[in-house]
């Protein structure tokens, strides 16, 4: 069992239709036909949607991937239109909505890998290989890969984990030629954002991508380069061989794991609310990364 703890109604705006209501975005559609994405300040952890938010980690969310998506504006198109708040929304969805071109969304997980770890890790553990690419031997949690590689998965529902596949399900999926340019354009945005992240002392170790089709164009939708889709790790503290320190939910999934929480993740029991330090400690991370990449500070 899994998924929303409590699954919010979603807000009823005049001229636009509600699509979904995803772990932490909320989707709509105005009436030209775009879509309106709406990142609100849910937080997820162990296929659970937590009961407690985060405050501004949806503004924090929603700023970083317009600023990656024009560090990125020459590798590969992306889906925003406008950032203009639609009529009759409400206030308190200013910075965190984007209206969005509506695409023909590819069923992949586009994920790149530059350091070993998470599921790449667990797999390499039984294989030496990740998504079916062979790596040498030797390699420890936190090791830095030869190469950046494209290790796909698949879209889960919410409550269900994606799962790892190889390059050649994902040609049976999309087709040899859309393949191909899905990794192609994936690990360009990786190893581009990659170096930047290294310049402003961060370590982008693995990172995940959703790409759509308008016409025939790859374009790059939904969120890009965030700590809800990336691990990103504090270069000066890097050190393989065991789990690094990283700007994102780990603050979360290590109150949730311990005894205080007094949660057991194998019952069939949703989790509890999080403590206000943890939810402190958490929003600090999300700020941190927005402010050492961008160079801009939070607001």
């Amino acid at each position: 069992m899994s998924g929303f703890v409590d699954k919010p109604e979603p807000l009823q705006v005049p001229g636009l239709v509600h699509l979904h209501t995803g772990k932490v975005r909320d989707l709509y559609q105005n009436e030209a036909g775009d879509l309106v994405m709406v990142a609100s300040d849910r937080l997820s952890a162990y296929d659970w949607v937590l009961p407690t938010e985060i405050p501004d980690k949806g503004r924090v969310l929603t700023q970083l991937s317009l600023w990656w998506f024009d560090q990125l504006a020459d590798l590969v198109p992306n889906h925003v239109l406008d950032t203009e708040l639609p009529a009759g929304a409400p206030a308190d969805w200013a910075g965190r909505t984007l209206v969005c071109k509506s695409l023909t969304m590819l069923p992949v997980e586009c994920v790149a890998r530059g350091y070993l770890t998470g599921s790449g890790l667990a797999e390499y553990r039984q294989t030496r290989t990740v998504c079916g690419l062979a790596l040498p031997e030797g390699l420890v949690d936190g090791s830095e890969l030869p190469a950046p590689i494209f290790t796909p998965a698949t879209k889960a529902a919410v409550g269900e984990h994606d799962e790892n596949v190889s390059y050649e399900e994902v040609v049976r999926q999309v087709g040899a030629d859309t393949a191909a340019q899905l990794r192609q354009a994936t690990l360009a945005v990786y190893a581009r954002a990659r170096d930047i992240a290294r310049d402003r002392g961060i370590i982008l170790a693995d990172t995940k991508f959703e790409f759509g089709l308008d016409g025939g164009t790859l374009v790059l939708a939904d969120e890009v380069l965030t700590s809800d889709s990336s691990r990103f790790w504090p270069a000066d503290q890097w050190k393989p061989g065991r789990a690094q320190p990283s700007y994102d939910k780990q603050f979360v999934r290590d109150w949730l794991t311990s005894a205080e929480s007094g949660w057991d993740r194998t019952a069939e029991q949703p989790p509890p609310e999080l403590p206000e330090q943890v939810v402190a400690a958490t929003r600090a991370k999300y700020v941190e990364a927005y402010e050492r990449l961008t160079g801009t500070a939070w607001s």
